[in-house]
């Protein structure tokens, strides 16, 4: 049974998994808007949440902490010189969700991912 079990496995290995919502997560600080499947925009949005938090932080523990996650030193930079200073007001929710129905091949339900 799947008691209190959190997150969603989407069929991958853990390795696998990981490095999607890392490359995700990536795309859309660097994009600010990504169009992916409804299940990996729920999760990919708490990672991204979580970056654009640690550079309203702004220390250099949390750069690092970012870093471990986000490899890409580009988007790190956009996230603690840009994105901090657009959201320094907003207490969270920085992402939105919106639905635009089934992918032709094989149904699945369609999302856009954007920073608000």
């Amino acid at each position: 049974m799947r008691h209190r079990v959190a997150g969603r496995t989407l069929g991958r290995p853990t390795g696998h998994r990981i490095s999607l919502y890392r490359n995700l997560t990536r795309d859309l600080i660097i994009r600010e808007a990504i169009v992916t499947t409804e299940a990996k925009a729920k999760e990919a949005r708490s990672f991204a949440e979580k970056m654009i938090t640690l550079g309203k932080n702004g220390s250099l523990a949390s750069r690092r902490r970012a870093l471990s996650f986000i490899s890409d030193k580009d988007a790190i930079t956009k996230v603690f010189d840009v994105l901090s200073e657009r959201y320094e007001e907003r207490q969270g929710g920085y992402t939105r969700i919106t639905k635009l129905g089934p992918r032709k091949g094989d149904a699945a339900p369609m999302v856009r991912l954007e920073l608000v």
